[in-house]
């Protein structure tokens, strides 16, 4: 192995030869093989413009100043479950662009842009999975609409945030993204600590299925350092990946299978679990509040009074809470996954969602939560 100098090498190339490996012992699992075109086939297919560039890089500052106490104002993560309707998402971005214009000098807006759903079993896996929601998995297809998804909601102005579930995904996309979330299902990976630690965004970690907090905090700990992984760059090439680490990976407390952690109690004890970690960064200042999934037992109408007991705590003073995350969309509630043409327009496929008055009138409590704290 001395001699093989890396992916560009012809002669490496002549010495492996069509020998390498054998058909006989690979694949044998595998019905099909569907080439997809490289990343930087997608970034110069719906590139990303100054202006959005701009977008991007401001926010993810303004999220960094938010989490590391230099900027006072929320942090608010909202939008649907997961994304399946390009129209539906487009008419939920035009009228959070609206609300954020409003509320920005108190809660910093990112719309919740998910295109990949992790699945206790089995499901509808997302947008870049099943694009047409009907078992024909084109995920090329998929891909592309996720990159003109994301593009679509930055035209109108908002940052983006999504959960990264596939260690390669973040190569056509993570360009687009502000904030990045790393799932309760996934937060002990060793995997998605080294993703982590090379993203170029702020990065949560949610506590684990059962509730506990040491994984996503050691976590925060371990993605704060340099890694070496094989990854693949923009050119599709499988490369080593030598990381500076994340200083900027946060806790989120989302419940768990046994009940909710979003009460003050379990909000100090989580911010103790962080201190013990030896975390540093966010985790010294505080964590974020997912209202959804443990923390209302997926019924959005739980998670609006979630809501609105974080704002009444955040209003009295309550230290630690720098950021909220909501599951909201057009409609309330949910439906089964079905082709565009069978569903209802603008409801979640996935877990119940906030119908978008409620959520209106519970950004406007969350802003008026930060006057409250700010008169303190």
């Amino acid at each position: 192995m001395a001699g093989l100098r890396g992916p560009d090498s012809s002669e490496d190339e002549r010495h492996l030869g069509g020998n390498a490996v054998f058909p006989e012992t690979v694949d044998v699992n595998i019905r099909q093989l569907d080439p997809i075109p490289a990343p930087r086939y997608f970034l110069r297919e719906l590139p990303l413009t100054d202006d959005m560039s701009d977008l991007v890089l401001q926010s993810r500052q303004q999220i960094r100043d938010i989490l590391h106490g230099r900027d006072d104002r929320l942090l608010v993560i909202v939008g649907p479950c997961s994304i399946h309707d390009p129209k539906a998402a487009h008419e939920y971005a035009q009228r959070l662009a609206a609300l954020k214009g409003e509320l920005e000098d108190r809660l910093m807006i990112v719309m919740r842009v998910y295109f990949e759903k992790p699945r206790t079993t089995i499901g509808w896996k997302g947008l870049i999975n099943d694009p047409d929601l009907d078992g024909r998995f084109d995920i090329r297809k998929g891909m592309w609409l996720a990159r003109k998804v994301l593009t679509d909601v930055l035209g109108l102005g908002l940052p983006t945030a999504t959960e990264w579930l596939d260690p390669i995904t973040p190569q056509y996309i993570c360009d687009l993204i502000s904030w990045g979330a790393i799932g309760a299902r996934n937060t002990e990976s060793q995997v998605h600590r080294e993703l982590a630690s090379g993203m170029s965004m702020p990065i949560g970690f949610k506590n684990a299925t059962d509730g506990s907090i040491k994984p996503a905090a050691d976590s925060c700990f371990a993605a704060g350092f340099e890694h070496h992984f094989l990854s693949i760059n923009l050119d599709g090439r499988v490369i080593s990946a030598e990381t500076k680490g994340n200083p900027d990976c946060h806790l989120i407390l989302r419940g768990s299978n046994t009940g909710p952690n979003y009460d003050a109690a379990s909000v100090a004890a989580a911010l103790e679990a962080l201190r013990a970690s030896k975390a540093s960064g966010p985790s010294e200042r505080g964590l974020v509040i997912d209202a959804a999934h443990g923390n209302c037992g997926k019924d959005e109408n739980v998670e609006a009074e979630v809501i609105e007991d974080i704002a009444s705590r955040i209003a009295d003073g309550e230290p630690g809470i720098l950021g909220v995350m909501m599951e909201s969309f057009l409609k309330g509630g949910h439906q089964k996954p079905a082709p565009l043409d069978q569903l209802v327009y603008g409801q979640s496929v996935t877990d119940s969602c906030v119908p978008w008055e409620r959520t209106e009138e519970l950004l406007h409590t969350l802003a008026d939560a930060i006057d409250a704290r700010r008169a303190l």
